[in-house]
């Protein structure tokens, strides 16, 4: 006779249907990267006998991002993500002091976000946002439609 097993979430509660998962070197340097950067907390760590991090939580907000060191076959790949916090302003220059690099400064876009990005100690490029007007879809495009329009200069 089989011992009965508790039923488990498929979904567990700490994590949502999608979760980022970045395979970078040094993971330890992103993990001091995250936390300093966007009050990221070490959930887990769990290392191979080399003492490479074989897989990693951080939570950032509401979200789980998923890290681990790549090893063959498994490549480093870089991610880009959409990071919403509320001052975008703020959370851009503190992730500057923690080491990041400016890809665009603050500024407000057509969609209704404040954005800026960076790049992070392992290439990965974060779009901080903060959300300043709740736009349709179809104001979106109209916006949007203008905003093109307006950076494609006529040949003189």
């Amino acid at each position: 006779m089989s011992p009965r097993r508790k039923k488990v979430k498929p979904i567990p509660d700490d994590c949502h249907s999608i979760t980022p998962y970045l395979l970078v070197p040094n993971v330890a340097r992103l993990i001091k990267f995250l936390e300093k950067a966007f009050d990221g907390v070490d959930r887990i760590r769990i290392t191979r006998p080399n003492g490479t991090v074989l897989h990693a939580q951080v939570r950032i907000g509401d979200s789980l991002v998923m890290i681990g060191e790549p090893r063959a076959p498994w490549k480093p790949r870089r991610a880009m993500l959409y990071l919403y916090v509320s001052d975008v302003d703020s959370i851009y220059w503190r992730a500057i002091k923690a080491g990041a690099k400016s890809a665009v400064k603050p500024t407000n876009m057509f969609y209704g976000d404040r954005h800026a990005c960076v790049t992070d100690v392992a290439g990965n490029n974060w779009w901080i946002a903060t959300r300043i007007e709740n736009v349709s879809g179809d104001e979106i495009q109209k916006r949007a439609t203008a905003f093109f329009k307006q950076m494609v200069k006529p040949a003189a």
